[in-house]
């Protein structure tokens, strides 16, 4: 393979790659991934409220994605400024516009296929700019620990082009006779290879991804967040990339790809049991202490955010703010919710639902 790390990748072959892709450990791999995630789509059907499961796994995604790219927030920070008219801090804020862009992404796909079209507009809403394919020349990716170089993306409007246009056609190419996955997989690595705008390659890779499994219709909507297997295993992650690059080592990087949608996938119906669960148990307590309690809209809205705002239970549940501040009210004094103050602003918090959305279930299933 003529490859340096130091020169510009215009070699990178094209797609599909050569030789075998679904080898025996890779087709064994791909069942279980694939039955994991037809068990989190059935199971995330079933929810009373799928926004619930929605809300929550888009945050997460994009606070784990984001901080792949060493953009931190925490996910707590997320829920109590997602629904509000506050800012948080810069890394916040580029994490919300990430949710924001896989929404995008989602519904561009109700009008047309997956394309570098619905890529670019998902990078330029992460970016809160206008991206366009990268034409300066000099673009070099470095370790951030050594700083030394391993990896030079291709260069040259036309050259970066036709390996999109090659890319577009692999991801809708049936006739191959790939799984999804295994064909998610191959894509993933080759958009990241192409490096093609000069910022958000991999926060828009990553999207990318969650959007080939929608259009694929092996989940109904965007309730995978990949990304935290990924931040658990960052630096396996692009020294699978890498090696790719260097070695074609394709059987790995898709083995780990694969590892990655099954454990992530099994995680989440365990979250998923864990909301049910504290959606029975806070649904029948309010029943009990508060006339809220027999509003639908109400009980919605308390596992829509784990933080809710008075102004929200008002325009939602169409009462006056001084019910919506008693029905609260009355939640805290059960223990139901619990009360913060940010500023002026009173913020009423379902910390038994939040706990659940932060606790770590890939830890354990990933030992």
């Amino acid at each position: 393979m003529n490859w340096d790390p130091e020169v510009p990748y215009d070699d990178l072959p094209l797609l599909p790659p050569t030789g075998e892709q679904e080898t025996r450990a890779v087709l064994k791999a791909t069942i279980a991934a694939r039955a994991a995630l037809a068990a989190l789509d059935q199971a995330a059907r079933l929810l009373p409220n799928p926004a619930v499961l929605l809300n929550a796994a888009t945050l997460l995604e994009a606070q784990a994605s984001s901080e792949i790219e060493n953009i931190v927030t925490t996910a707590d920070e997320l829920f109590r400024y997602a629904e509000s008219d506050e800012v948080g801090g810069h890394a916040t804020k580029e994490a919300l516009r990430y949710r924001a862009a896989l929404y995008e992404g989602v519904s561009a796909l109700v009008r047309r296929p997956l394309t570098f079209g619905t890529a670019t507009a998902v990078c330029s809403r992460i970016k809160d700019v206008d991206m366009t394919i990268r034409r300066m020349s000099g673009t070099r990716i470095a370790n951030p620990a050594t700083r030394r170089v391993v990896y030079a993306p291709p260069e040259g409007f036309d050259v970066i082009s036709d390996k999109l246009a090659n890319w577009e056609r692999f991801l809708h190419d049936d006739a191959l006779g790939l799984d999804p996955l295994v064909r998610m997989a191959i894509a993933h690595y080759q958009f990241e290879a192409i490096h093609p705008f000069h910022d958000g390659n991999g926060r828009t890779g990553r999207i990318v991804n969650i959007l080939a499994l929608v259009e694929e219709g092996l989940i109904a909507e965007p309730v995978l967040y990949l990304s935290r297997y990924l931040i658990r295993h960052k630096s396996e992650y692009y020294r699978l990339l890498n090696a790719v690059t260097s070695e074609e080592a394709w059987e790995d990087w898709i083995l780990y790809v694969l590892r990655a949608v099954e454990l992530t996938a099994r995680s989440t119906l365990i979250k998923i049991s864990g909301i049910r669960t504290i959606q029975d148990e806070v649904s029948e307590r309010a029943r009990t202490v508060t006339r809220g309690g027999r509003d639908a809209t109400f009980l919605t809205l308390l596992f829509e955010q784990p933080y809710v705002r008075i102004k929200t239970v008002v325009e939602r549940c169409e009462v006056s703010r001084p019910t919506a501040t008693a029905w609260l009210s009355d939640l805290v004094g059960a223990d139901v919710l619990s009360e913060r103050r940010t500023g002026r602003e009173r913020l009423f918090v379902n910390h038994r639902f939040l706990e659940v959305l932060l606790r770590d279930e890939l830890e354990e299933l990933d030992a």
